[in-house]
């Protein structure tokens, strides 16, 4: 028997994103997959990972900042280090650059950590997420977080098994209220003219409205705004649904319209067809709905994919698509010469890498750039090929530092 565990302490999309490498690890013979996870998401993870070993810890919601909040961490943690600490694990992969999962990976051999490390008293950076940070100054380019994340394993699960091709479960529209971040997330009055034209347009008999408490009252404004025969198949489930509830709900629909969100890849898990609006700092090729049968409206613009930390000095220009009237017709006939400008209408697609979106309507201006980063990246991942074309060695000069060659062998793991 091998144990290996994942460290993923982020939140409720993050930890379905993880799904190819705790597939993958599933996958090997004689494993036993353990999961170390925010407390407050550990129902979510029983129902997407029903044979993982959960190891619970507090990582957020304490309510308290800086170091009082480190401090009540790692007190709340010290059983659940405890235990973790007893285990005699194959590899561990750390996936998140924060104080805590550094401090966890002090309780493990450095030499079996993979991702982000602790060594005689320091905090390591692996090769590949190391990589990762620079390649950031790419966001256009980037990869899906899915297979970021799978990256750590040479044998990952082939893309195309990791969610089931979404098709239409026959309970009607699901329309997703609002991300974390308000610049992500359309406005009230958008979501309900969308709602109604895809309801219109699919024949649902049903739309169901999802979001935590904090979105109520934007749940009632999406009602109030539907056309009187659609409120009274309209349900405002906001603030109304646990894990279990939301993923019964969700795995019934038909559609699902939504900003990037954790429901939005909980879809995806399910295999609900989603259609997606992204826009501000929210960018397809990152973190799209992993999987086929999914649609994603991108915003495009020149500043986009933006910091969401940072203030937005264009208006958000990103949503001039969005209100364009003519997206709406689009929205129902998915025709390319009714697309307004502004807007990219993606696809899902598989290659050597993973998954990467490819355009049904717009252009794509960095789509060759995106594809030869993705190659060297493939490339780089299997290991075999001795060198790369010439575009793929601009990457290569970008991307490599010497010490990648000059250290010892370990190409994913927390290195000196």
């Amino acid at each position: 028997m091998k144990n290996y565990l994942v460290i993923q302490l982020a939140r409720f999309g993050d930890l379905i994103q993880t799904k190819r490498l705790v597939a993958t690890l599933a996958a090997r013979p004689e494993s036993v997959v353990h999961l170390c996870l925010d407390g407050s998401l550990a129902d979510l993870a029983r129902l997407v990972y029903p044979n993982a070993v959960l190891h619970p810890v507090t990582a957020h919601g304490t309510g308290l900042d800086g170091p009082q909040a480190a401090l009540r961490m790692l007190t709340d943690n010290r059983r659940a280090f405890a235990e973790l600490a007893a285990v005699d694990f194959e590899t561990v992969y750390n996936l998140n650059f924060s104080p805590l999962n550094f401090r966890l990976a002090a309780l493990f051999d450095p030499d079996r950590v993979e991702g982000y490390g602790w060594r005689d008293g320091q905090e390591i950076t692996g090769r590949w997420p190391a990589m990762a940070m620079r390649w950031s100054s790419m966001r256009r380019l980037g990869m899906n977080l899915v297979d970021f994340w799978a990256g750590y394993c040479p044998d990952g699960l082939d893309p195309a098994l990791v969610n089931p091709e979404a098709q239409p479960k026959g309970g009607g529209i699901g329309v997703v209220l609002a991300g974390r971040e308000s610049r992500r997330s359309l406005p009230t009055d958008l979501l309900a003219d969308f709602a109604a034209v895809l309801a219109g347009s699919r024949k649902a008999r049903r739309v169901v409205l999802l979001g935590g408490t904090a979105e109520q009252a934007a749940g009632q404004a999406v009602l109030k705004a539907l056309p009187p025969a659609l409120q009274s198949a309209t349900e405002n489930l906001a603030g109304k649904t646990g894990w279990s509830d939301l993923a019964d709900v969700v795995g019934s629909l038909d559609l699902l319209l939504t900003p990037d969100t954790g429901t939005m890849h909980l879809a995806a898990h399910l295999g609900t067809p989603v259609a997606a609006c992204f826009l501000s700092s929210a960018w397809c090729f990152e973190t799209g709905p992993y999987g086929l049968g999914h649609t994603v409206y991108q915003g495009v613009a020149d500043c986009l994919p933006c910091l969401e930390t940072a203030p937005c000095h264009e208006s958000v220009k990103c949503l001039t698509g969005f209100r364009d009237p003519g997206f709406k017709r689009f929205l129902a006939t998915s025709k390319p010469e009714h697309a307004p400008a502004g807007l990219l209408g993606l696809r899902p697609a598989f290659d050597t890498l993973g998954q990467t979106y490819v355009p049904f309507a717009g252009t794509d201006p960095d789509g060759a750039r995106r594809e030869t980063l993705r190659n060297f990246l493939a490339h780089h991942l299997r290991g075999k090929e001795p060198r790369f074309d010439g575009l793929e060695g601009d990457f290569a000069r970008h991307l490599y530092r010497e010490k990648d060659w000059m250290t010892a062998e370990k190409p994913f793991g927390a290195q000196e």
